[in-house]
């Protein structure tokens, strides 16, 4: 276990009052939980506009892998912030970082000495009213059936932090022993990875997706990982095993990230106004739906093979708590547009008519469309967002103790990557909180302009 600095005197109040809940009952508890986070971060960066920043607020950008496309790839895509303090930060810095996230997408910072009450309160201070981890406060042990159920522990004090990983961590922030498992393509995917060719350092990504329940809950706007145990290794080779040849050198364990703007900008023009125009219904409990089947050789999406669980077979759900999404979803700051879409739990599709004084030429569906056939969805889907995986424009981060990487989970979609040994020790903290609204789509200017 990472060994942490004194906290400050504002948050060993806030810890004390966690801590202290920890020894009432559960409701009660909770409330203090939520109290004590409000009030962390409200001392983080709410704080009055006279107190100056200690530290010059520096932007790097990513150091990026030289299996990046330098033609195509999103120039502005990720930023290194130096010169911050994220548990004792102003009102101006959390305001420039808020800016520098939806311009960027995915921001690092390296040496990150912070507490999950911090991570906690800094992830909430981009939606301040939200109180649930984005799958909902200790809801993923509860749900066995769950593809996620095997790779998250809560930590108990602090309900929307996730410990992930790999291995058995003992006494981890109140978990006395937690059974880490890194998830990967071997249990999840149709075809695999021979363990010849594992041994000889192949692989794969294992799911693209964005943080989200996708069922009641609203998608997180942003996410947080923090790294506080990284395994050292030998790079590897993610293999897309799709007639493609497609291959991309990663390094161990890595999280590869696809910029959801660059997803949109690359299709051509007839798809382009499919997307511009589409909405997509998610299946109730997606997570549990999708369990039973196997998802195709690049993570992006399932082999539709009738193997997902029979709605009957759900856990109990309602109709007016699934999920219909806009494809495209507009972005907070610069108004830019991002597909972005969960392949795997997707059952429906919704595509308008072409607007008024639009040519139809060439047009696909002209008149829209209520697409049911669950193998005609996924293969429109998988075509819009297949290219923007290439290898020249996935970012695979390369992990260092202490590092947070904060990104905008309504503008990217990131995967998981590689296998570790059972034995290995991998020890990250997640958190994100479902979010107080449904992500915008695209106005009406924007569908007469790409449409």
């Amino acid at each position: 276990m990472v060994s942490r600095p004194q906290p400050s005197a504002p948050l060993r109040l806030a810890c004390g009052l966690v801590s202290r809940c920890t020894r009432r009952s559960l409701d009660s508890g909770y409330k203090a939980h939520q109290h004590a986070v409000s009030l962390l971060a409200a001392r983080l960066h709410s704080t009055p506009s006279t107190r100056a920043s200690t530290m010059a607020l520096e932007v790097l950008p990513l150091p990026l892998p030289s299996s990046i496309d330098k033609e195509n790839f999103n120039k502005d895509f990720g930023r290194e912030i130096r010169g911050i303090d994220l548990g004792k930060l102003s009102d101006g810095e959390f305001k420039e970082i808020e800016q520098l996230l939806y311009r960027h997408g995915a921001l690092l910072f390296r040496n990150a000495d912070i507490t999950p009450e911090q991570q906690c309160a800094f992830t909430k201070s981009f939606d301040p009213t939200c109180e649930n981890y984005g799958h909902g406060n200790n809801k993923i042990a509860s749900e066995k059936k769950s593809v996620l159920h095997p790779h998250l522990k809560t930590i108990p004090r602090v309900p929307q932090v996730q410990l992930i990983g790999n291995g058995k961590v003992y006494n981890h922030e109140g978990l006395a022993e937690a059974q880490l498992e890194h998830p990967s393509h071997i249990g999840f995917h149709k075809t695999r990875v021979s363990p010849e060719d594992t041994e000889k350092g192949y692989t794969r990504f294992y799911r693209w997706h964005m943080d989200a329940a996708l069922y009641n809950l609203n998608a997180p706007r942003v996410t947080t990982l923090h790294a506080i145990t990284v395994p050292h290794g030998e790079p590897q080779i993610c293999r897309y095993d799709d007639d493609s040849g497609d291959e991309l050198p990663v390094p161990l364990g890595t999280t590869a990230f696809v910029d959801g703007k660059t997803m949109f900008d690359i299709l051509p023009p007839e798809l382009k106004s499919v997307a511009i125009r589409s909405r997509v219904k998610y299946a109730p409990h997606p997570y549990v739906w999708m369990a039973t089947a196997r998802a195709m050789s690049t993570g992006l999406g399932i082999e539709t093979e009738g193997m997902e669980l029979p709605l009957n077979e759900l856990p109990s759900w309602e109709e007016s708590k699934i999920k219909v999404l806009p494809v495209v979803w507009t972005n907070p700051v610069t108004k830019e547009l991002h597909f972005q879409v969960h392949p795997c739990g997707i059952c429906e599709l919704f595509v308008d008519p072409l607007p008024e004084g639009v040519k139809r030429e060439g047009a696909l569906y002209p008149d829209g469309a209520h697409i049911t056939d669950l193998k005609e969805v996924r293969g429109l889907i998988y075509k819009m967002q297949r290219p923007a995986i290439a290898p020249g424009l996935v970012y695979p981060h390369d992990w260092k103790e202490k590092d947070l990487v904060l990104f905008h989970n309504r503008g990217v979609l990131h995967s998981v990557v590689g296998a570790f040994k059972p034995e290995t020790v991998r020890a990250f903290h997640q958190c994100n909180f479902a979010a107080s609204d449904d992500p915008t789509g695209p106005s009406p200017e924007d569908v007469k302009k790409w449409a």
